[in-house]
């Protein structure tokens, strides 16, 4: 599933691309991606001006200028294509939208979906997420604070996204093995020292990422080369078996909080 960087960096690639545009056409392959019957949503979205677009967590928000928000979540399978008839995969498309002789396509939306929403519907879903870890509000003493009101192991805080939003599966592994604390420690046993290194080891890792392109295998446009290119920086994460390049220890694969984690039992404590 995306996580923050991810969606970062699809925002950073659109807002590039279509922010100030009008979707000239719009095509519902799969009702169920949508939340309206596939005619009121074509009638409020077709010929609208995007006029801004936002990330918050794992959602990507695109504002029209007719008041309303299509808010995309990809959930797990979800990812875009940005391109002409042409060039798009061949792959099934759920939603696609059309920019003139461009168009942004939606692809795997078998649990993600694009809804047209109002202001106020999206601030709705959005409003039980916690903070942004790269925002300039959420501090270190910001961070120190919810910590200390948190219980649990530390994987399921991290991937918790009342607690913290946007961080998934993949990253949590990769910002205990950077803060070298095992995914498994009681958020309670974690002392004021490592739960700094902890907030450092967020900021870092997602900043990286987000630089890097993230770790989705598919390219968002023709001759993408920027998309994906952290998937070989994870040192921990589906790699199992392989040999710690920090301390040689052989790399571990548990279940904590029902998902897959992967970490180093020789370097993180």
């Amino acid at each position: 599933m995306p996580e923050l960087p991810e969606m970062e960096h699809y925002k950073n690639m659109l807002i590039d691309r279509i922010k100030g545009a009008v979707i000239t056409d719009v095509q519902i392959n799969r009702p169920k991606s949508v939340n309206k019957p596939p005619e009121e949503f074509i009638h409020y979205v077709k010929q609208q001006q995007i006029i801004r677009i936002d990330r918050r967590a794992k959602y990507l928000l695109f504002y029209l200028d007719n008041g309303f928000i299509l808010l995309l979540h990809l959930m797990l399978g979800g990812w875009m294509y940005w391109g002409t008839n042409d060039d798009k995969p061949k792959r099934t498309i759920q939603v696609q939208l059309n920019f003139r002789d461009n168009h942004l396509y939606f692809i795997g939306l078998r649990l993600g979906y694009l809804h047209l929403l109002t202001i106020e519907e999206a601030n709705q879903v959005l409003s039980n997420l916690g903070p942004e870890p790269l925002s300039s509000n959420f501090t270190l003493n910001d961070f120190l604070e919810a910590l200390a009101n948190k219980g649990g192991k530390l994987k399921s805080a991290l991937i918790d996204q009342n607690f913290i939003s946007g961080i998934g599966n993949r990253y949590s592994d990769e910002i205990c093995y950077q803060a070298k604390l095992l995914p498994m420690r009681s958020i309670k046993a974690i002392n004021n020292k490592e739960a700094e290194m902890l907030y450092k080891a967020i900021q870092t890792q997602l900043k990286t990422a987000i630089e890097s392109g993230g770790y989705l295998e598919h390219p968002f446009y023709k001759q993408d080369v920027a998309t994906g290119s952290y998937e070989k920086e994870f040192r921990v994460h589906d790699r199992e078996g392989a040999t710690c390049e920090r301390c040689g220890a052989k790399i571990v694969l548990e279940r904590i909080a029902s998902r897959n984690t992967f970490y180093c039992p020789g370097c993180q404590t």
